[in-house]
């Protein structure tokens, strides 16, 4: 519509297309449909078509606060950016420059995820920088990498979906996490593709597949193993894909024959015909895919997880070639580009590895400082925000709510209340920021222009739509006014495309590849997907049709084992806990908790279990019950749902307070890529008297 902005959601990594009209009222825009944007097509979900409520001045921040005599009072910008500048220097010079921390988000778009991450390495020399993006994928990025020499959520568009002969869809529910994208779910079917939908819970997406499978969390690695032996027992593997594309089949497929199908029932839970159902779709199909989500991703062996998934696509010849392959439905708004370019612990622009001596050298001469001067690799999340009030005693946060949204949720509180002095930059009063000594408004979505990258590896383009109000400035100028109070008065303007031309440079080469993406193109094309190393490349929406980005160009298997959660069941505690998303609310709900229309459809958090459990504890639907772990208690009403199963309970993870389900989610963390184990812990349940 000639009259509307082109923008997109705020939401989840799907990155919608939406347009947004001027408005009369407290909401200065409202949202419109986009239909040309070829992801959503103007389809959008609850949360997207609310999305301007947020804007509202009654619903966000729009003045600077200090904390005075214990509370926080409305201050003026220099005020505010003072303080936060004597704290940090201050911090560095008592105890070291990695005393001062930095924690960024998986909603920043790249060019404040990039200038964040040169922010913390070049004006505070610090290596205490890590993101919430950790606790969303780093499990497939590590497994992705392992295997191809790459990661990019989805190696292929979201419109091949529709045209695989088989979809697996591991640990995923996007019919309430991201409702536009089911309508290729609904395409694959009608085009006689087969779904098999792996949860432990018969969700909405459960119910539109040929094929549920409901494990007991914190299995899905035994399932997938079992699956792989079944292919390899019945001569269902792809020897000359194998042969020609592939290493290290022989000890994968050993590994795999060690997970005989009536152990992996035993394990699992999953019935062996079933088990068997499973395989021979997969193998039946003229091409398959497996997608997972957090459901497999967020556990101590996540990455040996996926591994095992990426096996089973790797021996059946389902990858590197069309309609079929391994990829990852990433979760947050930017969580793909968050994590390219500079904000994760071990990496500089363009998914550079922070310990290669040539990476640091490119991306230091793009920066004008010595290499030498770059620190090195930091505490990945957890360990990071494990460390405040011990080693690191001052840290900037941006963009995120780990008082809500981290593992272990009240010790993590504990560490933030133990720091010396916390800056929030948000655009809300989370539960974080109302801890914080200095808390920044800054501008969001539809205020500011900047790119994002969505799941399928898409560089788009957010565009402003209306002017912030006179008390909020960007994340952009609130770094470039740190940088000077701190001695760097150059390098980080606050025009959002001069920054993406420098991480344009500093990304040239990288294995996330930005060189030949702007502004201008992204706008003509609909987004531009990497790698796009020059103007005139047409960009890559599909990777490994000719090649795997290893350095012999073939893709390797991974020998895994299963082993138990970190956490199993006892005479304690003897009930499982798997924690997930609900359609009207995102993530730690600190924007989506502000929107009426959302809160009357998901008003707050609630425990679901089944009917036979329900009756051996006597509680009925509505009863106060408490959901008690090593790490906590929460109270909190009953759902009664034949859909879950009778040794699991689900709590939603979007509500503080008694009902924050994080209170019991564990920290225990994958060796690999450090993500801590949301989605399976032991519980017992308590009824509370009314």
């Amino acid at each position: 519509m000639s009259d509307a902005t082109d923008t997109h959601c705020p939401y989840c990594a799907l990155q919608c297309g939406m347009g947004l009209r001027a408005a009369e009222g407290p909401v200065p825009v409202s949202v419109v449909e986009r239909p040309s944007f070829p992801v959503n097509q103007g389809a959008l979900c609850g949360k997207g078509a609310n999305a301007a409520a947020v804007l509202a001045p009654g619903a966000r921040l729009t003045t600077p606060l200090v904390r005075q005599d214990g509370v926080l009072r409305p201050a003026g910008w220099p005020e505010a950016l003072g303080r936060i500048a004597e704290a940090v220097g201050a911090t560095a010079e008592a105890y070291g420059r990695d005393a001062v921390g930095v924690f960024g988000g998986g909603g920043l778009t790249n060019e404040k995820a990039y200038a964040l991450g040169k922010f913390a390495r070049v004006v505070l020399g610090t290596s205490a920088i890590d993101y919430n993006g950790r606790f969303c994928m780093s499990s497939a990025a590590a497994g992705g990498i392992r295997a191809f020499g790459l990661d990019r959520g989805l190696p292929f568009p979201v419109a091949d979906i529709p045209f695989a002969g088989c979809v697996v869809l591991v640990g995923s529910n996007p019919a309430e996490t991201m409702p536009p994208f089911v309508r290729y779910l609904r395409e694959l079917r009608e085009n006689g593709g087969t779904l098999i939908v792996v949860d432990p819970r018969r969700t909405r997406t459960a119910e539109l597949a040929d094929l549920h499978l409901a494990p007991r969390p914190g299995t899905d690695l035994a399932l997938a193993l079992g699956m792989l032996h079944l292919v390899v027992a019945e001569g269902r593997t792809d020897e000359e894909f194998i042969e020609l594309r592939t290493t290290g089949w022989e000890q994968t497929r050993a590994a795999a024959m060690a997970h005989w199908p009536e152990h992996v029932e035993a394990v699992t839970g999953v019935p062996l015909p079933q088990l068997r159902s499973a395989a021979m779709m997969f193998c039946d199909a003229s091409s398959a895919m497996v997608l997972t989500a957090r459901g497999p991703e967020q556990q101590a062996k996540g990455t040996d997880t996926v591994s095992a998934w990426i096996n089973l696509c790797l021996a059946t010849g389902n990858a590197g070639r069309p309609y079929a392959g391994y990829g990852c439905l990433t979760g947050q708004g930017n969580g793909q580009g968050g994590r390219e370019h500079g904000q994760k612990a071990d990496q500089l622009p363009g998914y550079r590895k922070l310990d290669d001596p040539a990476a640091r050298a490119h991306v230091a001469a793009v920066w004008g400082v010595d290499p030498d001067s770059l620190p090195g690799p930091g505490r990945s999340a957890y360990e990071l925000l494990e460390s405040l009030g011990g080693e690191v005693r001052s840290l900037l946060l941006m963009g995120s709510n780990p008082v809500v949204s981290a593992p272990r949720s009240a010790h993590v509180a504990e560490r933030l209340r133990a720091l010396d002095f916390l800056a929030v930059s948000d655009v809300v009063l989370s539960e974080t920021a109302e801890l914080a000594d200095v808390v920044l408004p800054v501008t969001q979505w539809a205020e500011e222009t900047g790119t994002m990258t969505n799941l399928e590896g898409r560089v788009i383009l957010r565009r402003k739509a209306v002017d912030a109000p006179g008390g909020v400035r960007s994340d952009l100028e609130v770094l470039h006014e740190l940088a000077a109070l701190l001695g760097r008065p150059e390098g980080f303007p606050t025009d959002p495309e001069l920054v993406f031309e420098e991480l344009r440079r500093a990304s040239a080469g990288g294995v996330a590849d930005y060189a030949g993406i702007s502004y201008e193109r992204i706008a003509a094309e609909d987004g531009v997907f990497w790698p796009c190393p020059a103007e005139e490349h047409p960009g890559t929406p599909r990777l490994f049709l000719d090649r795997f980005a290893t350095p012999d160009g073939r893709a390797r298997f991974t020998p895994v084992q299963h082993r138990p959660a970190a956490e199993e069941p006892d005479a304690e505690f003897p009930v499982r806990l798997t924690t997930g998303r609900v359609l009207a609310q995102y993530q730690s709900g600190a924007q989506t908790r502000r929107v009426d229309a959302l809160n009357d459809a998901a008003p707050g958090a609630f425990v679901e279990l089944h009917p036979a459990l329900a009756e051996r504890l006597g509680v009925r639907e509505g009863d106060r019950v408490a959901v008690v772990s090593r790490r906590g208690r929460t109270v909190t009403p009953a759902r009664l749902t034949t859909a879950i199963r009778p040794d699991t309970v689900f709590m939603p993870f979007h509500w503080p307070g008694e009902g924050n389900a994080n209170l019991h989610t564990n920290p225990a963390l994958d060796p690999v890529s450090r993500m801590p184990e949301f989605k399976a812990c032991a519980v017992r349940l308590e009824a509370v008297a009314p």
